[in-house]
């Protein structure tokens, strides 16, 4: 199958991989006739890119960075969490915190696990899901991200524990941010920037003082907008005075932030989020970081077209771990001709490399189903 944009998809396409609620029900399976109006439903709805079958490329393999099983259970319990924060006035804050904490503690060793024992690159790509709230599946992705940054700057199991609850929790001040201005479609005012930025204060206040989270955690929430120039938020930490959970959270967030459709903007691809950080490699993210997340993450995602250097063109076929940039492809076109697929292993073929991505692809083999 192939990875293509939504809005290149031609009528009559069939799905490659079926697209989720966030409560684990599917709502398109796969082998889903695309008609326009369901295009245009899925566009609503936020899906830039989908799964496209495909005859030349149906026998590869995505691979989910955890089970659809256990995406949709730590979506509910983060926003369980979360909404308690936001509306409940009868319970103390402290009380919901304290009894979430040992709720997510035993999450995370399982998205530890899972994250551990697959030999796969980090593809949050090939997980199509509708969710309800940004904030609980953004505070999802950015614990896998740092996660798998962690693990791969190899950091000690209690560092990773701390890590991953800071991760699940740093953006927990915005349940005390206005709805109105967290989801506001257009661009923010000078003003709104300001209540926006509050939600790193709001969120290190409601867990500093917590008996079950670590210090560590609310500082997690505190210092994830702060950048290595000093040009972050809140206090204008520079180097080394922010912590390395608070530069890998920096780079986890960002990345996810730039990669998910929101309101006011599409989607970029994994590859055009990686050179949002390598632009602000030694400026606002720590280089280390950058280089961790590179190699532990899926920049290429499989199924992606590509173009190589030597103008011939592709589809991620596999990934090579600890090598996101340089995966095996699968060559379809020479000179603009098509071609008996074969493969091409980047790894080892090392004067070729990926030149560009195409993503509107048209589909004229889509009746051969």
């Amino acid at each position: 199958m192939r990875l293509v944009a939504t809005t290149s998809v031609d009528e009559g396409a069939l799905l490659g991989k079926a697209i989720y609620n966030d409560q684990g029900q599917i709502l398109l399976n796969v082998g889903a006739r695309l008609e326009r109006k369901i295009l245009n439903r899925l566009l609503e709805f936020g899906i830039d890119y989908i799964y496209i079958k495909d005859p030349d490329t149906d026998d590869l393999i995505l691979s989910n960075s955890i089970s659809d099983e256990l995406r949709v259970n730590a979506i509910k319990s983060i926003g369980e969490t979360f909404k308690q924060i936001q509306d409940d006035t009868n319970i103390s804050h402290s009380f919901v915190l304290e009894k979430s904490a040992r709720k997510f503690k035993k999450l995370i060793s399982i998205l530890l696990d899972e994250l551990q024992r697959s030999k796969e690159l980090l593809n949050m790509l090939s997980d199509v899901f509708l969710h309800d709230h940004y904030i609980f599946s953004h505070s999802l992705n950015v614990t896998l991200y740092a996660l798998a940054i962690g693990i791969e700057m190899k950091l000690t199991p209690k560092e990773l524990e701390q890590l991953g609850l800071g991760a699940i929790l740093h953006d927990v001040g915005k349940m005390k941010i206005p709805e109105e201005v967290l989801t506001k479609p257009g661009r923010l005012t000078g003003e709104e920037f300001q209540v926006i930025k509050e939600h790193a204060e709001e969120g290190f206040q409601l867990l500093r003082n917590i008996p079950t989270i670590p210090l560590i955690v609310a500082h997690c929430a505190y210092q994830h907008h702060e950048r290595l120039n000093g040009s972050g938020y809140p206090r204008g930490l520079k180097g080394d005075e922010i912590h390395l959970f608070g530069r890998i959270l920096g780079v986890a967030d960002v990345f996810d932030a730039v990669t998910s459709n929101r309101v006011y903007r599409p989607a970029m691809l994994p590859h055009e989020g990686l050179e949002i950080l390598y632009s602000g490699s030694g400026s606002l993210f720590d280089p280390k970081v950058v280089d961790a997340f590179r190699k532990a993450v899926a920049i290429y995602p499989v199924g992606l077209t590509v173009i190589l250097s030597d103008g011939r063109k592709g589809v991620v076929a596999a990934q090579n771990p600890g090598l996101s940039e340089r995966p095996v492809v699968r060559i379809l076109e020479e000179n603009s001709q098509r071609v008996v697929p074969y493969e091409i292993d980047l790894q080892t073929n090392l004067s070729i490399m990926i030149t560009s991505c195409d993503t509107i692809i048209k589909y004229e083999y889509a009746n051969n189903y």
